[in-house]
């Protein structure tokens, strides 16, 4: 069979996408080791990780909440290589690495800035937002972040327990030994970080919807599609389908519209057919049409 070959302005472009992968993975970590010597230490809101370990550990034996991270990584790390494989570890060993050696770095900067840790409920929500952001940036280059998400994988592969469960009741482990530490106030907060970050990071990943993709049912097809396509200036795909229920083949019409048009399309309908059936879903990304 001939072998297929890569064009080597692909190639060339295929490099160039890898580099600014990697400057974003950088950009990522480097606001998070930010993030870690700026608010969450300082704060001592243990809201799970290996950030949260580092901060229990600090409390404890007063330990380099640097060195903390790296040993932690590198234990994973090798987790990951015995348990995973090669190719699954190379994946994670620039954060893992990378990740630490940042916390140091930028372990100098609370000598040039200070912050008032009083307003708990205001750092809070900082460390979600700016948390959320960075980790959004480093999940969507593609790498993995390293950390306990390690043992989720590990936990998935032989024991098939779900990444989610396993990786949740890690950091719940881990944000209720820090309320064991620091007191049960600062697990709801932990709880507020996870819960903000957990939004911000979808946010960041599929951006903000600016569209919506409309499925329409309705007896009344002809004005619809005169409404949307007409007056609206917007196109239909149509599709046959075949409801469960009275088994009855009918006609969905598919229509994708700016976010802004929303209301004045779906009363329109409602208006030619109060009977009209529709779902609304979010639409991330939109390319050609017509």
């Amino acid at each position: 069979m001939e072998e297929t070959k890569i064009p080597e302005k692909t190639f060339k472009k295929s490099k160039k996408k890898k580099g600014r992968r990697y400057l974003e993975l950088l950009i990522g970590l480097t606001i998070s080791a930010f993030l870690f010597n700026i608010l969450i230490e300082p704060s001592k809101i243990a809201c799970g990780g290996i950030a949260g370990v580092a901060i229990i550990l600090k409390h404890l034996y007063n330990w380099n909440s640097s060195i903390i991270i790296f040993c932690t990584s590198i234990i994973l790390l090798l987790f990951s290589y015995l348990y995973l494989g090669k190719e699954r570890t190379k994946g994670t060993i620039v954060a893992s690495i990378s990740y630490p050696i940042l916390v140091q770095l930028t372990s100098y900067i609370t000598h040039y800035i200070s912050i008032d840790m009083s307003d708990k409920l205001l750092i809070s929500l900082f460390i979600g937002i700016i948390g959320g952001i960075a980790n959004g940036i480093i999940y969507r280059t593609g790498f993995s972040n390293g950390g306990f998400q390690i043992i989720s994988q590990i936990l998935y592969k032989y024991l098939k327990i779900r990444i989610s469960l396993s990786t949740f009741i890690i950091n719940a482990l881990i944000v209720v030994v820090g309320g064991y530490f620091f007191g049960i106030t600062m697990v709801m907060y932990a709880i507020l970080i996870l819960f903000i970050q957990s939004v911000i990071i979808d946010r960041v990943i599929l951006g903000v919807s600016k569209n919506k993709a409309i499925y329409i049912v309705t007896s009344n097809e002809e004005k619809v599609k005169d409404l949307i396509i007409n007056q609206m200036k917007h196109s239909i795909t149509i599709f046959n389908v075949k409801g469960a229920f009275l088994s009855k083949k009918r006609e969905v019409l598919l229509t994708v519209i700016p976010t802004r048009e929303y209301f004045i399309v779906t009363e329109s309908i409602k208006l030619l057919d109060p009977e009209v059936f529709f779902v609304v879903n979010d639409a991330y990304e939109v390319r050609g049409g017509r």
